[in-house]
């Protein structure tokens, strides 16, 4: 088995659409079954950009499989009447839910497909959803573990492992909860602390969820296993202990449901490269049905074009506001950005903190240069604004294309200046306080008047400067006020403004030219402490296409001075006339 590089992925699912689009697709059969079927099917064939490639391949195999084995659209239909007519907890309280269409071809790909010479024996056995947060993961187990209690063989027993007692209760509550709905008086259940059984007549099914070591577990005969958070587990000892059980059932059902975690290097990536490259057509086995939701290659992690690629429930069980703001938050520290990686975009991320420059690297840097000097010298202007809780930044980045600082012979083409204003009234309640006066005392930063950041006074800074400033860039976030006053200053117009994208893709360049001018002597700073302050509270962080970004190595730390002057590089490198 290998991995594809990015360029071989997109060559596949370039080949797999052709194919797809190409095919003649028993849209007519799918409709007798459900048109929600037809309604996924069709939706992934016509718009493959809004898919990744093993999501198409799972459709692909999907097809190959409706003409080799025999269906039963009776074993379909019978779990969809199920679930759809059982109340389930939501944050109204226990209420019904319509299946969405892509839920329907998960549960079909499981009940449809039989055998050609026994029709009672089901095709598939191992179920793999790799699914992001929020996607109805404890809802899906532990319904199917109410139907394999209540129509399952007579002595069914389906069982869902977890990683801990916590996470185990929490699916045991949800099995609850529909039992208990179902027969409010417990005539027909017995629901002990982890474990359910079945008391109707002629049934001696039972349910349990399980976080316990795989070596206190005998005596066991599973009908239906669910594994839930497999990324996180470390070993497979529980998952082999109940699959070895399986042996006595006639149609037995391994079901693992997971999003991805920080950690590369245990069962699960194993069993997922192994199911992928099924999908690839590089080994067989029908009686595996994986569906597999993540990033294609070369997708950028800030578009929502991606977030809702990853997630095929935006907008049902997850609201598409919550993605951006979760990015937005991202932004700020690597922690959180792992954590965004790992459960909204269901990648293998890690939390890998890296110094990018010390605070020597930047003090070695700093030149004081008159303003007189510079006076109508071509320079961007960047501004990070905050709106009460810390300060605000805005730096000048200068070109200067024939200054030799003193002490130097060689010509330094830029020259970075950075304001940095904060609100009075904040000054004693902030955690930074008695840092934060002494550069307010030392005239490193600059007060506003009241409780928030007072923009006009950041505006009457920009215009006041002796610079010829080509563009003013700011994060689209957080400047709508900023950006207005600008825009009703007389001589400044929408040609003038720049939004720039905060994402790691659009900042990569940006810190290659910072990089390269920093180290072959080409930049100084005007001294400011804050200035050094802020590079060396940041962290470079990576994405999956290797895009780097400094964010906060801690939540508290302020980096704004940092983003601001790769913001000023930013403008130069989209600048659309010469320098």
């Amino acid at each position: 088995m290998s991995t594809l590089s990015p360029s071989e992925a997109q060559r596949l699912k370039a080949q797999l659409v052709g194919r797809l689009q190409s095919a003649k697709i028993p849209y007519q059969r799918f409709n007798k079954l459900d048109k929600r079927l037809t309604a996924y099917v069709r939706g992934c064939i016509q718009h493959p950009e809004l898919h990744n490639l093993y999501e198409l391949l799972s459709v692909e195999s999907f097809l190959g499989k409706v003409e080799r084995y025999h269906l039963r659209d009776e074993k379909v239909r019978h779990f969809i009447t199920f679930y759809e007519h059982i109340r389930l907890p939501s944050a109204e309280g226990m209420v019904f839910f319509a299946l969405t269409p892509v839920q329907v071809f998960q549960f079909v790909n499981i009940f449809w497909f039989y055998h050609p010479d026994d029709h009672e024996r089901r095709l598939v056995r191992e179920v793999l959803l790799f699914v992001p947060r929020k996607f109805s993961k404890t809802t899906s187990i532990a319904t199917l573990a109410v139907y394999d209690l209540l129509y399952g063989d007579a002595n069914a027993e389906s069982y869902v492992g977890s990683n801990s007692y916590q996470q185990s209760q929490v699916c045991f509550g949800v099995i609850s909860k529909i039992l208990r709905a179902l027969d409010p008086s417990l005539r027909r259940f017995k629901i002990n602390r982890e474990q359910v059984f079945n008391r109707m007549p002629g049934k001696m099914s039972i349910s349990r969820c399980l976080a316990s070591a795989a070596d206190r577990l005998d005596g066991l005969n599973a009908s239906l296993v669910i594994i839930d958070e497999y990324a996180q587990a470390d070993s497979d000892a529980l998952k082999s202990v109940l699959t070895s059980s399986m042996g006595a059932r006639r149609n037995p059902l391994t079901f693992v449901i997971t999003t991805a975690s920080d950690k590369t290097d245990t069962p699960f990536i194993e069993m997922l490269e192994a199911y992928k490259a099924i999908l690839r057509g590089e080994a067989h086995n029908d009686a595996i049905f994986a569906h597999i939701f993540e990033p294609d290659a070369t997708d950028e992690e800030g578009d929502p074009k991606t977030w809702a690629k990853v997630q095929p429930h935006l907008g049902v069980t997850v609201r598409p506001e919550y993605y951006a703001a979760e990015y937005e938050k991202a932004q700020l520290t690597a922690g959180e950005m792992k954590t965004f990686r790992n459960k909204l975009l269901n990648i293998f991320a890690r939390d890998e903190r890296q110094m990018w420059l010390e605070r020597a690297t930047i003090e070695r840097a700093f030149c004081s240069v008159p303003l007189e000097l510079l006076r109508g010298a071509r320079a961007m202007c960047a501004v990070d604004l905050s709106v009460r809780d810390d300060f605000s930044a805005v730096t000048f980045l200068l070109y200067t294309p024939s200054r030799v600082p003193e002490g130097r012979e060689t010509v330094c083409p830029f020259h970075a200046i950075t304001y940095y204003f904060f609100p009075a009234g904040q000054l004693d309640r902030h955690i930074n306080r008695e840092l934060y006066r002494r550069w307010v005392e030392a005239g490193y930063l600059i007060l506003c008047d009241g409780e928030s950041i007072d923009y006009p006074q950041i505006v009457d800074l920009i215009l006041r400067q002796p610079f010829a400033t080509l563009k003013i860039g700011y994060d689209p976030y957080k400047a709508l006020e900023f950006t207005n006053l600008l825009l009703a200053t007389p001589g400044v117009g929408k040609a003038n403004l720049e939004a720039i994208p905060q994402s790691n893709g659009s900042f990569n360049t940006a810190v290659d030219s910072f990089e390269l001018a920093l180290s072959r002597d080409q930049l100084t700073f005007d001294p400011n402490p804050i200035t050094a302050y802020c590079f060396a509270n940041a962290v470079i962080d990576s994405d999956r296409l290797e895009n780097r970004k400094p964010i906060k190595a801690n939540p508290t730390e302020k980096i704004d001075g940092a983003i601001t002057c790769l913001m000023g590089f930013w403008l130069f490198n989209h600048y659309r006339q010469s320098v």
